[in-house]
């Protein structure tokens, strides 16, 4: 399925589809650094590896384990995020990661087809996680979303969609 789903041929249209997102949620986790600074609407997120290392992420399947991004309530567009790390070779890094310039179509990037989207459940916020690690920056969404249909069969708390979706990352 594609990164977002637009609206399929020959179905009637809803003023919900596609969907959009006026405010988000943000995180920032870094891997692999010595040091680590992301500052976003005013906060250091990730004031715990400023100072010190980060450790290699934990397991193959780290990101799915990701909480809920903890910066609740940001109106669409803050100022870019600031980034500046030490990559475990001593290289420091600096950047902005202008998350206007890549969500500026507000679209909500999912995997969840028109047809099994349950209609009215999408409550208008997208999580945002910027991941730091080592040489690579990447960017990420998670939206919430209702289906019709069972994801996992046989399993009527299923419902529902909650991809995490990678939207861009650079290496430096």
């Amino acid at each position: 399925m594609p990164a977002y789903a637009e609206t399929m041929p020959n179905q009637s249209t809803s003023a919900q589809w596609p969907l959009r997102f006026k405010r988000h949620a943000f995180d920032a986790f870094c891997y692999n650094t010595q040091r680590c600074s992301v500052l976003y609407n005013g906060m250091n997120v990730t004031a715990m590896d400023v100072d010190q290392p980060s450790a290699a992420p934990p397991s193959t399947n780290y990101r799915e384990r990701w909480p809920r991004a903890s910066v609740l309530g940001i109106q669409n567009f803050p100022p870019p995020a600031q980034v500046r790390w030490t990559a475990l070779d001593g290289t420091q890094h600096q950047a902005q990661v202008d998350i206007a310039a890549l969500f500026g179509d507000e679209l909500v990037r999912h995997h969840v087809s028109r047809d099994d989207y349950a209609e009215g459940s999408f409550g208008g916020s997208v999580d945002i996680v910027l991941e730091v690690n080592d040489h690579t920056l990447s960017l990420f969404t998670r939206a919430f979303l209702a289906t019709k249909q069972e994801q996992i069969p046989g399993n009527p708390r299923s419902h529902f969609r909650n991809d995490l979706v990678e939207v861009w990352h650079q290496n430096y």
